[in-house]
């Protein structure tokens, strides 16, 4: 069996290793921007759970979708929040298709530290936009992954589709 490596995602995943516990939750703050305002990274609002995109994509596109309420737990959420999250994964894949026409997409939440979530102290979830062969040499090789598309320019798509949409 084969093995893609990537190790620039452990050294994002070991930054929050620090010591967080004096500082505001980066979802609890990232809750209280206001969509329009382009220094930031939210791109839709409801009335339990918002949606951004990822500071550290995987791919152009890569949104995520969080409860305002602070929980780490997947059996905490309410049944409104469970309906929410879903709709809004549903919105932010109808958006992602209007601006960039994925040919698939990749949605779920990594529970815990160990499965991969970079902070796992307030869930969130994930819609990764998928092209074929968006997976090339740069990663394995030079350890970088190439995000084709400035944040701000996409969050400004966003907004238009997410507009569109609603």
């Amino acid at each position: 069996m084969e093995k893609l490596w990537s190790p620039w995602r452990s050294i994002y995943i070991e930054s929050f290793s620090q010591n967080l516990k004096d500082e505001e939750c980066i979802f609890c703050a990232a809750a209280k921007h206001d969509v329009e305002d382009p220094d930031n990274l939210v791109v839709h609002k409801g009335e339990l759970t918002y949606t951004l995109l990822n500071l550290y994509p995987y791919n152009n596109g890569h949104l995520m979708v969080v409860p305002y309420r602070h929980i780490s737990e997947f059996g905490e959420l309410t049944k409104e929040e469970s309906a929410e999250i879903m709709l809004q994964l549903q919105l932010a894949q109808k958006a992602l298709t209007e601006i960039s026409k994925p040919h698939g997409f990749n949605i779920g939440a990594n529970l815990g530290r160990v499965s991969g979530a970079g902070i796992d102290e307030h869930i969130h979830f994930h819609i990764v936009p998928r092209w074929s062969g968006d997976t090339n040499f740069m990663p394995v090789l030079g350890e970088v992954k190439v995000i084709s598309q400035d944040l701000k320019q996409t969050k400004i798509k966003l907004l238009e589709a997410y507009k569109k949409l609603t």
